[in-house]
C-alpha cells in the first residue's frame, strides 16, 4: 500500500478541523481555572465581597491581611 501526499494532507486538515470543532464545542477545555482545582481553598461564592481574595493574592497573605484590621477580623472565618 502506498501512501498518497495528498491524503496525508488531507489528514491533517481533517484532524486540525475536529480538533477545532472539539475545542469551540466545549469537549476540550484549554482553560486553567483555579477554582476549579479541588486545593481546599474557600472560593469565593459563598463569601461577602469585602472578605473575598482578590485576584492575585493568594489565601495566606490574604487571611495575614484581614487579620491587621477590625472592620475584617470577622472574615477570618470563611478561610478556616
Amino acid at each position: 500500500m502506498e501512501i498518497n501526499g495528498k491524503a496525508v494532507i488531507y489528514s491533517i486538515i481533517l484532524l486540525i478541523v475536529l480538533l477545532l470543532l472539539s475545542i469551540s464545542l466545549g469537549m476540550i477545555n484549554l482553560s486553567s481555572d483555579k477554582q476549579s482545582q479541588s486545593s481546599g481553598e474557600e472560593s469565593n461564592e459563598n463569601i461577602p465581597e469585602k472578605c473575598q481574595i482578590p485576584p492575585g493574592e493568594d489565601t495566606d497573605s490574604w487571611k495575614e491581611h484581614l487579620g491587621h484590621h477590625a472592620e475584617t477580623k470577622e472574615c477570618l472565618k470563611y478561610f478556616d
